[in-house]
């Protein structure tokens, strides 16, 4: 058996000092929230590169702005309930998504790619990538982020 490979055959492996790292702009006004999510997951774990490998973290850099602006469908705002336990008896709390979205903007979102992405140190590193803003206003411009349209919204 020959264990030559022709060079389209190969595994592509990118050494961590050679990742090029892009930043991407993700504008989230009028978006619909698990969709975009999942987009924004794909984009941070690198599955959109040629040379992406599970160990690695390839992924780009995202910044949302207007994420005070997602969408949802449904009566979601109303019906969404997210779960929290204080850890004393008796100490589990529930809030609808419109109340989360009146106190932080940006928690659904985050919430949303967060448990979209793996498990472990690799996705806690990934989860760093993301930058949410409730407005239209960010401090990465020293980075220029390439605005890219992730969904196009047919309404």
């Amino acid at each position: 058996m020959s264990t030559h490979l022709l060079k389209s055959q190969r595994t592509p492996y990118v050494r961590n000092e050679e990742i090029q790292q892009n930043w991407i702009l993700v504008d989230a006004e009028n978006q619909t929230l698990g969709r975009l999510a999942s987009l924004i997951a794909y984009r941070i774990q690198g599955k959109h590169r040629v040379d992406q490998s599970f160990h690695q973290t390839v992924g780009d850099f995202v910044v949302v702005i207007n994420a005070g602006k997602i969408s949802v469908t449904g009566n979601k705002m109303d019906q969404k309930i997210y779960y929290h336990h204080s850890r004393y008896p008796g100490g589990l709390r529930e809030t609808t998504l419109a109340d989360k979205m009146d106190r932080d903007p940006a928690f659904a979102l985050e919430t949303a790619v967060k448990r979209m992405l793996p498990k472990g140190p690799r996705g806690r590193k990934m989860a760093l990538q993301l930058k949410i803003y409730a407005g239209a206003e960010h401090p990465h411009q020293a980075q220029k982020p390439t605005p890219v349209v992730l969904n196009e919204n047919k309404q």
